[in-house]
């Protein structure tokens, strides 16, 4: 079977001179029209209880265009900023929707600098791209190739806090499932070990972010003792960024792989649905959970399974998983955190992370055959738990013993 979906290609990309002008210009002229609109939107219902969209935010910026102060809009290409507001609406519908919070204001420092051209804002010929108000194509490093006969959408043009450059391309690619197989695994995530696969596998942590940590540590001590606004201080916090970026890009590789391993191996994977941002409150563990990224390495799992026909199931955050045995299923009262092997009633010696992964395999089966059994329940993260790997009693019913 094939299918087409969306997908983007991000290269390095090196602005001479002029264009990195000109795209600087577009990335101040792209954040101070959200945030105009934003702040007419927001005024608009705190005074009048009335909601404004995109058609009327729109409006407003071509009558912004005609005055003296913002004038300085019309030097840059039209179409980022109205990508802009196309943008501030998906970010008010999702709010709307409760999928996210109110949107704020982008920051000169701390938002992202990016610009994204439609169709008509750009020309794509021969593998070389020139954006509006430019006339040379820009420089790209074509790391890989895109699929054949296609063209890009949209094309994003981002600035990292490090310095570099990139460039997005989405396009429409065709991608064939992957050759149906039984195999099937559950996945127990932790910190010792990245992964343990009920396979027996263990995944080490590589823990990137603890590597660069002394480094990291002497970089950020020599950009606190530089002067606000100084030439030296903006070069110390490019030199933390970069550290930074080479914690992220490491990280990032080394997750593609895995999660793209897994994919290939197994028709079926049962993962638990851990919520990361409720466990990171835990301040002694947060550095080490954030590190390991256990929401980034789902999010590929769920997208690479849905372009490669496989199935992602995550079984409830409350499900017993290392204190139910998996060969008999009985279920221990208590397992602290420091108790990595233990020994069930019925005599069956258990590698902590092992067991857990096999009760997670069997959980996420129970539910594939039978449509019952373990499904992520919202309203249990309203118990006060610790910020840890909760286990609760009640997600084991109607769980058959193994």
């Amino acid at each position: 079977m094939v299918r087409a979906v969306k997908r983007a290609f991000k290269f390095r990309c090196y602005p001479t001179d002029t264009q990195a002008a000109e795209l600087a210009r577009t990335f101040g002229c792209v954040r101070k029209v959200y945030n105009l609109a934003l702040a007419a939107r927001t005024e608009a219902w705190t005074q009048r209880q009335e909601r404004i969209n995109y058609n009327a935010t729109s409006a407003m910026l071509t009558a912004w265009k005609r005055t003296d102060e913002l004038a300085f809009l019309n030097d840059v290409s039209s179409v980022p900023l109205q990508q802009a507001l196309r943008h501030l609406q998906v970010a008010f519908t999702n709010f709307f929707a409760k999928r996210a919070r109110y949107p704020s204001f982008k920051s000169k420092k701390r938002s992202r600098r990016s610009a994204e051209y439609t169709t008509s804002a750009f020309r794509y010929r021969d593998g070389k791209l020139t954006l509006a108000k430019m006339t040379e194509p820009l420089h790209i490093v074509w790391s890989r190739p895109l699929p054949e006969g296609v063209s890009p959408s949209t094309v994003t043009v981002s600035q990292d806090a490090a310095g570099r450059w990139f460039v997005s391309l989405l396009v429409e690619d065709h991608i064939a499932s992957a050759p149906t197989t039984t195999a099937a695994v559950g996945i127990d995530a932790g910190l010792e070990h990245l992964l343990t696969l009920s396979t027996g596998e263990k995944i080490s942590n590589p823990r990137y972010e603890g590597r660069d940590r002394a480094r990291l540590a002497r970089a950020q001590r020599k950009l606190s003792r530089k002067q606000q606004g100084s030439a030296n201080r903006a070069k110390a916090r490019r030199t933390v960024a970069r550290i930074h970026a080479r914690i992220a890009d490491r990280r990032r590789d080394h997750l593609h792989k895995l999660s793209t391993r897994l994919v290939r191996e197994n028709q079926t994977i049962v993962i638990e649905d851990l919520t990361v941002r409720n466990m990171v409150r835990n301040h002694t563990l947060a550095r080490a959970i954030s590190d390991a990224a256990w929401r980034q390495f789902r999010t590929m799992l769920e997208y690479k399974a849905d372009w490669y026909g496989r199935e992602v199931i995550a079984v409830d955050r409350w499900f017993p998983s290392s204190r139910l045995c998996s060969a008999c299923g009985a279920l221990a009262e208590r397992m602290p955190l420091n108790v990595r092997t233990w020994t069930c009633q019925c005599g069956t010696a258990h590698d902590r992370d092992l067991n857990a992964a096999r009760n997670i395999l069997a959980a996420g089966l129970a539910v594939t055959a039978c449509g019952a059994g373990i499904r992520p329940q919202r309203e249990s993260s309203r118990t006060r738990r610790p910020a840890m790997k909760q286990e609760n009693p009640r997600a084991t019913t109607g769980l058959p013993a193994h």
